[in-house]
């Protein structure tokens, strides 16, 4: 390279180092031109000039890229130094323009109450109807950005399809003259406070720097605001506290109590402790009567005299606590709902002897989730073991018990002594209900000492006991009260070790069977109340309550009629006359009437069934009938 080329060369390097226009980077070319160097020469000089143009191209970005920050550093302190709101505002919107070189930026806000966005700051704006335009939620580019809280930039507004165009948005930006506009979002956490806009009077693009820089001054601006509101509220705040030093004793008495609440449930729930430990740890920090209550509104436990709520008052301020996820008062008491997740686990009912104050509210919504922890924990449990424990019966009640002896070491490990008398209850029910029943019978049969299962579509249970109809008395009326209709249960037993019980319950579906055929729905009984008709019933494996009735009808149905319609006792008289071996006078003292009384009611029988009915073979259809017919209509008829 000869001395005039590097001479011209070097003239870059000066162009470079005074930062001069890209167009006076050309002369050094036109120059060596000029002075006829060899094209080879010059064609040097031409890579000369475009590195040097890269060079300035680079330098350029490099001091642009340091504008910015330093701007966004500027800001950042101006922001931090801010205090009023509105001062916060008007320093975000002016420098948004500032740092984008736009002719006009401006800020919109969410108002919630109205659940639209309104103009708060404009700076450069000339039309007031533009400075008053407000957005409906989705509406315009602004009203897009604060719905999908991601940036959008259109390089004509008023040509862009992408967004909703309203007749009141376009009027005013027309009005304004706009024409490109950015905006971005004001985003704290997952929370939308606004959009920040920047936007000028001429159609051009936005560049992807100009979007991340505005972006990025949005970040600050929302962190601002955002400090800026709470220190405002905090002012607020500190200025009411200062003229209330009660209610600030009020309240470290009730942050107190609040620490004091949480150890001790933390505590009881480390150490394994039930309901009946939170109610009473409740009460004692906050004084009062509390009611805890399943999701079927029955009582878990209860401290102090409280009246158990309406239901309809019970069911609609448990709806409002878990729709505002807080405590609600009703008249002079506070209900706290107990759920997990979107399940009714149920409800604690406090009545306090003082008001409540915020923190001891808290105290009661904690007592309701730890509730919903211990029940999540006491059901999890209790189907593990109900699981177990069902199994246990399952095998209990096949043919044949191969390994007695393996039984009731299991049974022992469950707290279930097999050799002691047991009965077994079949429940019956419909698949729509039945697991709700299971879980109720495993529950029932836990709380006794015995076991639960499902099998052959019935519910059973094995029971401490020696009483079979007492027992499937007692669950056919739990059983009815926790499915809301009735329930029928057949018993069978005592019965004592492990090869006794699978007979025990083919005695209990046989009595089971034979109650829904006499039409006894909703009762329970045992096998030996129901006597040999239960064998019968239960054995054949009969229809159904109309073919008992048949039988009825045909054998004594007259009979029973002319009772109804008369109000007569002969069917008592039947019933006496064969109970006493077919004796006059005898069946007449059983009744307490006349021997003459007993003969014309017998003579009426008679005249409605035939005079033959004391024949053996029709004597026995009687007395059968007459059995049948007090079967189904139970004890009471």
């Amino acid at each position: 390279m000869d001395g005039k080329l590097m001479v011209m060369t070097a003239e870059f390097l000066e162009l470079l180092a005074r930062e001069a226009a890209a167009v006076e980077f050309e002369g050094p070319l036109l120059a060596a031109r000029a002075a006829g160097l060899p094209p080879a020469e010059v064609a040097e000089l031409e890579r000369a000039k475009l590195a040097a143009l890269r060079v300035r191209s680079l330098l350029e970005r490099r001091r642009q890229r340091e504008v910015e920050l330093s701007g966004l550093v500027d800001t950042a302190a101006d922001l931090a130094g801010l205090r009023d709101v509105d001062d916060v505002l008007r320093a975000i919107v002016h420098r948004a323009r500032t740092l984008l070189g736009a002719d006009v930026a401006y800020l919109t806000l969410n108002d919630d109450d109205r659940g639209d966005i309104y103009m708060r700051v404009t700076d450069g704006s000339v039309s007031a109807r533009f400075q008053r335009l407000r957005l409906p939620l989705g509406a315009g580019l602004g009203g897009l950005v604060a719905q999908t809280g991601t940036p959008y930039v259109t390089a004509d507004y008023h040509a862009d399809e992408r967004f909703r165009h309203t007749g009141e948005i376009d009027s005013g930006v027309r009005e304004e003259g706009l024409v490109a506009i950015l905006g971005v979002p004001l985003r704290l956490g997952s929370s939308s406070l606004g959009v920040l806009y920047a936007a000028n009077r001429s159609a051009r693009p936005f560049a992807r720097e100009e979007v991340a820089l505005l972006g990025s001054l949005a970040a600050h601006a929302a962190v601002a605001l955002d400090t800026a509101r709470l220190l405002t509220e905090t002012r607020v705040a500190l200025s009411e506290l200062s003229a209330a030093n009660a209610t600030i004793q009020a309240h470290s008495s009730s942050v107190e109590r609040a620490a004091s609440a949480h150890d001790r449930m933390t505590a009881l729930v480390l150490r394994g402790g039930g309901v009946e430990d939170v109610v009473a740890a409740v009460t004692d920090v906050l004084g009062g009567a509390l009611l805890a209550l399943d999701a079927d509104g029955r009582e878990l436990a209860r401290v102090g005299a409280l009246d158990e709520p309406d239901r309809t008052t019970l069911a609609e301020a448990v709806a409002a606590s878990r729709a505002e996820r807080r405590s609600v008062r009703r008249g002079d008491s506070w209900y706290a709902a107990v759920v997990a997740g979107t399940e009714d686990l149920g409800a604690l009912v406090l009545r306090p002897t003082a008001e409540l104050v915020d923190a001891d509210q808290r105290i009661l919504e904690r007592a309701a989730l730890v509730t919903a922890l211990l029940l999540l924990f006491r059901r999890t449990v209790s189907e593990a073991e109900g699981r177990v424990r069902g199994e246990l019966l399952d095998e209990l009640v096949s043919r044949p018990v191969r390994d007695a002896e393996s039984l009731r070491s299991r049974a022992r490990r469950l707290g279930v002594d097999l050799d002691a008398p047991q009965v077994l209850v079949a429940v019956g029910d419909d698949t729509t209900g039945r697991q709700r029943v299971l879980s109720w019978a495993t529950s029932y049969a836990l709380s006794r000492g015995g076991l639960a299962a499902s099998r052959d579509g019935r519910v059973l249970l094995m029971l401490p006991g020696t009483d079979p109809g007492a027992a499937a008395r007692l669950v056919a009326k739990d059983a009815a009260r926790v499915s809301g209709r009735p329930m029928t249960a057949g018993a069978g037993g005592p019965s004592s070790g492990p090869g006794s019980l699978g007979a025990a319950y083919a005695e209990a579906d046989r009595c089971l069977s034979a109650l829904t055929a006499l039409g006894r729905v909703g009762e329970g009984a045992g096998a030996a109340e129901l006597g040999f008709v239960g064998l019968l019933l239960g054995t054949t494996g009969a229809s159904g309550s109309t073919e008992v009735g048949r039988f009825i009808a045909a054998a004594i149905g007259p009979v029973v009629d002319y009772d109804v319609r008369r109000g007569t006792a002969l069917v008592r008289t039947l019933e006496a006359y064969f109970g006493v071996g077919g004796g006059l006078a005898k069946a007449a003292e059983l009744l307490h009437v006349h021997v003459n009384t007993v003969t014309q009611r017998l003579e009426r029988v008679g005249q409605l069934i035939g005079t033959d009915w004391q024949q053996p073979e029709r004597a026995l259809e009687v007395q059968l009938a007459l059995r049948l017919h007090r079967l189904r209509t139970g004890p009471s008829a």
